[in-house]
């Protein structure tokens, strides 16, 4: 169990808390447009797996979070399989409102197995901040406490995955936080995606 400052392991309490800032933290993505219950079901899902690393930022109320696994390749693969129903049943209202969803969506829970930048590498998949709290240094804490973790578990780097365009803070952050630009790539729609890795243990910059 973690916890370091107001920062602590996420339960599956903490899922609808999540759900919210995800939603206020990420308007407009395609898990976004998914839906809350897709969210709610991918979020559940992902902290049933014994090999996440789930934080939450937690001072009367969750305000930010980071979700990421130590064993990143088949990820999707292993929740699919597990929880399959749940996510066809969440999917349905978004997939009847655009159906060219379809395609990407069965990329994602379909794709090979991922191949990591380096041997025992983590995956940061998701890290959030309410914008109302923005600014307050959160993100800096989860990430350098998701290392902590990572490192503590076995792993020497982590990797995550974040728009390259028009998403110039996150970039600066990432870098700002010791993590090296992999590759870039672009995504069958078109999405250009820079790849970050870092090795581990690390001094995180303060």
């Amino acid at each position: 169990m973690v916890r370091v400052g107001n920062i602590r392991t996420m339960n599956i309490n903490d899922v609808d808390a999540v759900v919210k800032v995800h939603l206020a933290a990420f308007p407009g993505f395609f898990l976004t447009f998914m839906g809350e219950n897709f969210l709610r079901e991918f979020y559940r899902s992902a902290l049933l797996d014994e090999t996440k690393i789930a934080l939450v930022f937690d001072d009367q109320g969750i305000q930010s979070f980071a979700v990421g696994t130590t064993h990143a390749s088949g990820l999707y693969n292993r929740l699919l399989c597990k929880y399959w129903w749940r996510f066809g049943l969440a999917s349905m209202g978004a997939f009847f409102q655009k159906p060219g969803i379809l395609p990407r969506l069965l990329r994602a829970f379909t794709m090979p197995r991922q191949e990591l930048p380096a041997p025992n590498c983590a995956s940061l998949i998701s890290i959030a901040v309410d914008p109302v709290y923005r600014g307050r240094g959160q993100g800096k804490q989860l990430i350098r406490t998701f290392l902590q973790e990572a490192a503590y578990r076995g792993c020497r780097h982590v990797n995550l995955i974040t728009d390259a365009l028009g998403n110039d803070f996150a970039n600066a952050f990432y870098c700002k936080m010791g993590f090296a630009l992999y590759r870039t790539y672009t995504t069958p729609e078109s999405r250009c995606m820079n790849e970050y890795v870092i090795a581990l243990p690390s001094a995180v910059p303060s």
